[in-house]
């Protein structure tokens, strides 16, 4: 073992250091910038908005905060967002995603009451954005269940929500289909599951790991293909819009060329990114995250499988169910197999039976949990055309995070630079179909567990300011001076 990582150490210092690739991006391709609701809005319980699960989860369990801090006022964009928008424009962005608070429309996420306030704040936001000549890119989920039906339901492991929140859709897709041509259904369903539904380390903090997790994933599959299919059968037509659910993953790098470590590699991208992306672009599960949680359940004494069952009706429904592949990615690890785990309580981690690490000389921003392995996007870009066919594919967020929170953040630099790069190999080299690239963040945020600590922003918030002050970092000039250019160095070829 100590062999294969000092090889493994010299290979991929190797790759950290490939040259920043000096073509133009495409004509044709975009960029944006990213942020969500909860953690840039504020305004929580303003203007007729209702609790979300992150609300409660913040007000209630504030040591699970790290500064104890909680989404309530955040950067203030509730009365902000044209100061926002103006910063897109600025950059010379060609989209901006946000998301919209279903308790801001919905307060109970029931559809039964419409509050009007949040209706027209979302619609004023999309005319600054049209005024601004910058197209929005929306998701509906990201992460903020509203409260009541976490207590009333128990949340995404009850079936129930998954009407619901088609319901929710339908009203948005009404309200907003002359504003909203780019939707995103659910953002990152394995955070949403496995961290809210498994291990409970994230709002509603249920813990049920090795069960909860894949209740819940079935669920969030089931509620965007209900919600894909509500907008294929009655907005399509008329919005000519187009609707994916995001999926992320870290890459996972096998650890040496041994068939074991391929295999385990292979084994927990399927198990992370697998077990969402391949039931809406392959039909079913994953087969090797279908035979890994029926064997260990078997031996763990369940009469059936934890993995629920996807009928074939089921299979038909979600299969299909995008118009574009939608992907966040941060870092990389690597990965070696292991021995397989005794026998006990379930658990996702001993289902995916790997032993992940990096490198201890991988640079990362200060601070960060972020590793800078720009080729690990390549290698998953091609992953993702192996695996899916060469489906068009926007990234929906990248970025790196510090907790300094200083201006010369020549780390964010270094790593836009270096996974932009990524991408440009991988269309140029790989002929891989990427045409959109969406940076987290234009400013700092509310970063949900890490609080107001940990800092991803191109423009810096002043948390403590009442006018919460948006300052340009060093990136921000980097980055609209690439948009403007096309070219991520001094002089680009063709």
């Amino acid at each position: 073992m100590k062999v294969t990582v000092l090889i493994v150490c010299l290979f991929s210092t190797s790759l950290a250091d490939d040259p920043i690739n000096t073509r133009y991006f495409p004509k044709d391709f975009k960029f944006g910038v990213a942020n969500a609701a909860t953690q840039i809005e504020g305004g929580w319980n303003e203007d007729g908005k209702g609790e979300t699960i992150w609300d409660y989860w913040a007000h209630n369990y504030p040591e699970k905060i790290a500064d104890r801090s909680t989404p309530d006022i955040a950067c203030d964009s509730y009365h902000k967002y044209k100061e926002d928008v103006a910063l897109v424009k600025a950059m010379g962005l060609d989209y901006y995603r946000l998301s919209i608070a279903w308790s801001r429309i919905l307060p109970t996420g029931h559809p039964d009451k419409i509050n009007q306030a949040g209706v027209r704040y979302y619609k004023n936001l999309f005319a600054e954005l049209k005024e601004a000549e910058v197209e929005p890119m929306v998701t509906l989920y990201h992460w903020d269940l509203p409260q009541p039906l976490q207590d009333e339901y128990g949340g995404w492991l009850n079936e129930t929500v998954v009407n619901l929140f088609a319901e929710y859709a339908k009203i948005c897709f009404e309200l907003f289909q002359d504003d909203v041509k780019m939707w995103i259904t659910i953002n990152e369903p394995k955070q949403v599951c496995h961290d809210g539904y498994g291990t409970g380390g994230a709002a509603p903090g249920v813990v049920s790991n090795g069960v909860g997790e894949y209740v819940c994933a079935k669920n969030i599959l089931l509620a965007h293909a209900k919600a894909y299919h509500v907008y294929d059968d009655e907005f399509r037509a008329k919005n000519q819009g187009r609707i994916a659910m995001v999926i992320d993953t870290t890459w996972y790098e096998p650890g040496s060329d041994s068939e074991e470590d391929q295999e385990a590699s292979e084994r927990i991208v399927q198990f992370m990114l697998g077990l969402y992306g391949n039931p809406i672009f392959n039909g079913n599960w994953p087969q090797v995250v279908i035979n890994r949680v029926a064997l260990r359940s078997e031996q763990e004494g369940f009469a059936t499988s934890r993995l629920p069952v996807l009928t074939d009706e089921e299979i038909a429904y979600i299969k299909g169910t995008y118009d574009y592949l939608a992907l966040n990615h941060y870092s990389t690890y690597m990965v070696n197999a292991t021995a397989e785990p005794a026998i006990g309580d379930p658990n996702f981690g001993t289902d995916t039976n790997v032993v992940a690490w990096r490198p201890p000389d991988w640079p990362s921003g200060s601070g960060s949990w972020i590793a800078i392995v720009p080729w690990g996007l390549r290698h998953l870009l091609v992953w993702l055309k192996k695996t899916y066919g060469n489906q068009e594919i926007v990234i929906t967020e990248n970025g790196l995070s510090d907790n300094t929170g200083t201006l010369e953040d020549d780390d964010r630099i270094s790593y836009y630079q270096g996974y932009l790069s990524a991408c440009l190999d991988a269309i140029y080299e790989d002929g891989v179909n990427l045409t959109t690239y969406t940076a987290w963040s234009i400013i700092d945020d509310w970063e949900w567990g890490a609080g107001y600590t940990s800092f991803l922003g191109m423009y810096r918030v002043n948390f403590t300011d009442p006018e919460r002050t948006r300052t340009p970092r060093k990136s921000a000039a980097w980055f609209t001076n690439m948009v403007k250019t096309r070219c991520l160095v001094d002089t680009c070829t063709e």
